[in-house]
């Protein structure tokens, strides 16, 4: 790119620049050194094409001219656990210091669409988050938070349908105006049979509820984004950073031709489809992925998909700190990994961010522990200056080279997956992969590989197989009694007890019928959680209908 076109691109960012809204704020060096707010080469080079301006394509220095001057990231802590009215407690707690934003963390049962009382649930009620079983925990769980100016995301794929049923519902009776809320639904089923294994039925009737959630949300809730596609749980199960990216955007590329089969507008749905990462401890290469993902984003959308406006080329994702490099062993560095990896997203231009807390690995944070991972946002975001400069480190020799290596992986993985394809799609190859195993197996190879180098001392891990002496005293961590099932099962039978429990059949008949036909499947279950069907009922007639789903045996 010579030096007429870089100025000419320079003139570009400076009229968005100027007509976009930007933070009061100082945006000056801790020395008080002015600075400029995005920096390019002096001189023709020919690598900036692929780089270019921020908030114009192919966006792989951010998606807004402004960067972090116009608004920060959002503060989104992951929380949950016992019952909705502990969770609610925690999330009064989070708000009130500071975080902008709610993610909710479900327990197993309602991951797996069982009610409490379900005798698979025994021993798991709100242990690795909160127990949902009917909307009126819902009600419960957001008392006093209004969700009509409140973004909340929500963590589940299997039952993810349900679960925004009585969310919206809960909002419904707060008097919330539904069509004008905002936030994100996980929903995203391919990483269950890829990594986390949290499935209710075949693949194919989940992505017939989630064809009709798209096509739900972009009729009546347009700001909502129904699709979280999820890169976290394929690296913590074991990915290297590029399968984590490829595997996560192949996954996006399958829910846009979902999208196109319903003969939806590209344009209209893609802004609905949001991401979630992981930041690992590896500095640069994290920041390297988060950049290379948003310009393969674009390009495929655009290129592929036929996408003309800039908001579906859009990537926009949110970032969790690695949960796999935290170590029980001197628990207290997984602080400073902590910053490390949220360091790592917010230069990599993440739009929201949860940080782990130290005690995570060993149990579902503290009151103190949580305290310390969103001050640990805070200092990034109001101390470090990370925040004056748009994409800071783009330029680097070598954060583009990584970027660019990267990116050929990923597309390397993509002719892969589409080689699989039995009709060329990329769908076609994510499912056949799935069947095949070949994700599975892919993962569990870079795995062992990892595993064979930490036990050979290749890499290494302070406090595991490096510098294991430490003084540090052992932690006090959060448990969760027995109390809270027992609690949470007497509710449920008094809230059972209560309700017209024939227009519950009557809705949960009415919803089968609906599920027979093409028809969209919302409005009708919709009607089950207003009769207070449970979340176990609703996903449970569906298995009736649907059938369960065994991952074949491999060996």
């Amino acid at each position: 790119m010579d030096i007429r076109d870089i100025e000419e691109g320079r003139r570009r960012w400076q009229e968005r620049y100027d007509s976009s809204r930007r933070r009061d704020a100082d945006f000056t060096t801790l020395s008080g050194v002015e600075v400029e707010p995005v920096y390019g080469p002096p001189a023709a080079d020919p690598r900036f094409e692929r780089i270019g301006w921020p908030g114009e394509y192919p966006f792989t220095r951010g998606l807004y001219a402004t960067g972090y001057r116009g608004r920060t990231w959002t503060i989104r802590q992951f929380a949950g656990f016992g019952n909705a009215r502990q969770t609610n407690e925690r999330y009064k707690m989070i708000l009130g210091a500071g975080g902008g934003g709610l993610s909710v963390a479900f327990d197993m049962p309602t991951l797996m669409g069982r009610d409490s009382d379900d005798p698979r649930s025994l021993g798991e009620v709100g242990h690795c988050g909160v127990a949902i079983d009917s909307a009126t925990d819902m009600d419960v769980l957001f008392d006093g938070i209004p969700l009509g100016d409140t973004t909340t995301s929500m963590t589940i794929s299997g039952p993810a349908v349900p679960i925004f049923c009585m969310y919206l519902v809960a909002a419904e009776r707060q008097g919330a105006d539904v069509h004008g809320l905002d936030g994100t639904l996980q929903t995203d089923i391919f990483k269950e049979y890829i990594a986390q294994k949290e499935w209710l039925f075949a693949p194919e009737p989940h992505l017939r509820l989630i064809g009709d959630l798209m096509e739900f949300c972009a009729a009546e809730i347009p700001a909502y984004k129904p699709l979280s596609v999820s890169g976290y749980h394929i690296r913590e199960a074991g990915s290297t950073a590029a399968q984590e990216l490829a595997f996560t955007l192949a996954d996006g590329f399958g829910y846009v031709e979902l999208g196109l089969s319903r003969g939806l507008d590209v344009n209209a749905f893609a802004p609905g489809l949001s991401f979630f990462f992981d930041s690992h401890v590896d500095f640069f290469e994290e920041i390297a992925k988060f950049r290379a993902a948003r310009r393969i984003w674009a390009r495929w959308l655009r290129d592929v998909y036929g996408a003309t406006s800039e908001k579906a080329q859009w990537l926009r994702f949110h970032t969790q700190t690695a949960g796999v490099s935290l170590t029980a062993q001197q628990p207290d560095n997984n602080v400073v990994r902590t910053a490390v990896e949220a360091l790592a997203a917010v230069l990599g231009g993440t739009n929201s961010l949860h940080t782990n807390a130290l005690d995570e690995v060993l149990a579902l944070p503290s009151e103190k522990a949580a305290e310390i991972a969103l001050r640990t946002q805070q200092v990034i975001m109001e101390e470090t200056g990370v925040v004056n400069v748009v994409d800071p480190l783009g330029g680097s020799w070598y954060v583009e080279a990584l970027t660019d290596r990267l990116e050929e992986e990923a597309e390397r993985i993509f002719a892969r997956i589409k080689d699989m394809s039995p009709d060329g799609s990329m769908t076609g190859g994510i499912l056949r992969g799935i069947e095949d195993g070949w994700f599975m197996a892919e993962i569990a190879d870079a795995a062992f590989t990892y595993q064979q180098q930490l036990e050979k001392g290749e890499k290494k891990i302070v406090g595991v197989n490096r510098h294991t002496q430490s003084i540090e005293e052992p932690l006090e961590i959060l448990r969760v009694g027995h109390e809270v099932e027992r609690e949470q099962n007497r509710l449920l039978a008094e809230r059972r007890a209560a309700r017209d429990q024939a227009a519950v059949e009557a809705a949960l008949r009415r919803m089968i019928e609906v599920a027979r036909t093409e028809d969209n499947l919302i409005p009708a279950m919709l009607d089950a959680v207003r009769a207070e069907a449970t979340l176990g009922e609703i996903c449970g007639v569906l298995r009736e209908e649907w059938g369960d789903y065994s991952e074949p045996a491999r060996f």
